[in-house]
């Protein structure tokens, strides 16, 4: 994923420092959406972010997942991009492709001792108010020219008629409906075996266009062009019909999985097609013949995540002029910007060895009402906290917690209100919070999970302020402990109850009580 995937993975240049007094003089934020969408990317290939090197015991990468995972709640996010699918691999044992060989140096060698990533992800993300959404790569089917050293098993052993070689990578080729059947099932089987929140794809379809090379599908063009006169059409044609098909096979397996995909971050160029953006750039329309603002603008797609890699006012793809062009093709659907904190390790980069560049984007795309978040790449240039930037989301922008905002057009029933909320002092700094799971609503899923809010004194009750979220809990007990708690206050509580798509229900009557 991401053209410029390789450059962060350079050691971190001493030039390049943490600057918080620099941030620190930054304006702080008036206001925190109690709603936003707050992700990074955890990429796996070429073990850019996890594990850090193929082969190490199950325990290690346990523990570094736990860690990535722990920092990330820390910085206040409620979404990860896990890829669990980079080339035609897997990263979860619940399925027929081979197992990634970043994980152990070989393709189709499990960890040792033997546990399932995915599974390990999706428990411990959902434990700290993580969604996950598992992330995969649907054409690319190798990595590098090394064909030797696939699996006997792999796709490309057992049906080589399905790929072309192109960049030295072998590639699915889209033209062919069996490939779009295979790539189909291969995300609904990890939707029936795990508990995942989404499935997103990156912006690889037809490749990256690279002088001097030819995409080899003329045979599936003679065969399967039907009527199109321009291979160009067709193969649009074919990345549409995928996408189609798949988001109906999504919501038809779980009508609650979000399904999204992170496209190049310029449809087409105005001058190419007066429908496009004020930029000039590489696009996704012409080169990679990917039609992602059709994807959104007919809903087929539940979220649309733009890769928006450039600095405000940037002169060939300005940030905030593409902000505006994606959140005008919504369709009231979510928009979730793509951003670069990895580009501070950039030596050429100098826009974004500016301190303040990745918090006024956050301030700008905030400012647009039809934007509903962001997605960082990568999750090492988090953990780093290249710049500071890293604090700077902490202490100005993910103070307080939030929620995913609501997907309505997949589900906007919120469940009934919890029932018989108590509170109880059972320690000098603990409070015990105990109340009944809602009654289910007729064709409502269970709960969710819960929010739990705190008010002191005669604070008036406020449920639309983050600053009032005490905890979120992505699970069904209905036992908290508030462990905060100082001696001379009063505190009121009230408790939500949520659904799998963050739907709120009313809140219970507030509790109040004096700590003495």
């Amino acid at each position: 994923m991401h053209l410029y995937r390789h450059i962060f993975l350079l050691l971190l240049l001493p030039f390049i420092a943490t600057a918080q007094s620099q941030i620190d003089t930054l304006p702080k934020i008036k206001y925190e959406p109690k709603r936003e969408f707050r992700a990074a990317w955890i990429a796996t290939v070429e073990n850019i972010d996890w594990p850090t090197r193929p082969g190490l015991p199950a325990d290690q990468q346990q523990k570094q997942l736990v860690d990535i995972l722990n920092a990330h709640q820390q910085t206040g996010l409620n979404a990860v991009m896990f890829q669990i699918r980079p080339a035609a691999d897997a990263y979860y044992a619940k399925g027929t492709e081979p197992w990634a060989r970043w994980l152990n140096g070989k393709q189709g060698q499990p960890p040792v001792p033997f546990y399932d990533p995915l599974q390990f992800a999706i428990t411990e993300a959902h434990k700290r108010g993580i969604e996950l959404h598992a992330w995969f790569n649907p054409y690319r089917a190798t990595k590098d020219k090394r064909f030797n050293l696939l699996s006997p098993d792999h796709i490309t052993n057992l049906k080589p008629e399905w790929f072309f070689v192109y960049g030295e990578e072998k590639l699915f080729n889209p033209g062919l409906p069996e490939v779009r059947e295979y790539i189909i099932k291969v995300v609904l089987n990890v939707i029936d075996n795990y508990d995942i929140d989404g499935v997103h794809m990156d912006d690889y379809f037809y490749p990256y266009q690279i002088s001097g090379q030819r995409i080899n599908d003329a045979a599936a063009f003679a065969k399967y062009g039907g009527e199109y006169q321009d291979i160009r059409d067709w193969r649009r044609n074919n990345v549409d019909m995928l996408i189609k098909e798949l988001a109906d096979s999504v919501h038809k397996h779980n009508p609650r999985i979000k399904f999204g995909i992170s496209p190049r971050g310029i449809w087409a160029n105005k001058s190419q097609n007066p429908e496009g953006s004020e930029t000039r750039g590489g696009d996704a329309y012409y080169e990679q013949f990917a039609d992602s603002r059709k994807w959104i603008k007919e809903g087929w797609v539940d979220y649309i995540n733009p890769q928006l890699y450039w600095q405000i006012g940037y002169r060939l793809a300005a940030f905030d002029v593409l902000v505006d062009w994606w959140s005008n093709q919504a369709n009231n659907h979510h928009v979730y910007i793509g951003q670069a904190p990895y580009r501070m390790a950039e030596r050429a980069s100098i826009a974004f060895h500016n301190p303040a560049e990745l918090p006024n984007q956050i301030r700008y795309l905030r400012g647009n009402p039809r934007v509903q978040g962001s997605v960082f790449f990568n999750t090492n240039s988090l953990t780093k906290n290249l710049y500071g930037f890293t604090d700077s989301l902490k202490q100005n922008f993910y103070r307080y917690p939030a929620l995913p905002p609501p997907m309505l057009w997949l589900d906007s029933v919120a469940p009934n209100v919890p029932r018989v909320l108590s509170v109880t002092k059972t320690a000098p700094r603990t409070v015990q919070l105990k109340w009944e799971t809602p009654l289910l609503a007729r064709d409502k899923e269970p709960v969710y999970g819960y929010v739990i809010y705190r008010f002191e004194g005669d604070e008036k009750i406020n449920l639309d302020d983050p600053k009032n979220i005490l905890r979120i809990n992505y699970n069904t007990g209905t036992v908290f402990n508030d462990t905060t708690v100082q001696p001379g206050k009063t505190y009121l509580y009230v408790v939500t109850a949520i659904d799998r798509l963050k739907n709120e229900s009313d809140r219970t009557p507030s509790i109040a009580i004096k700590i003495n």
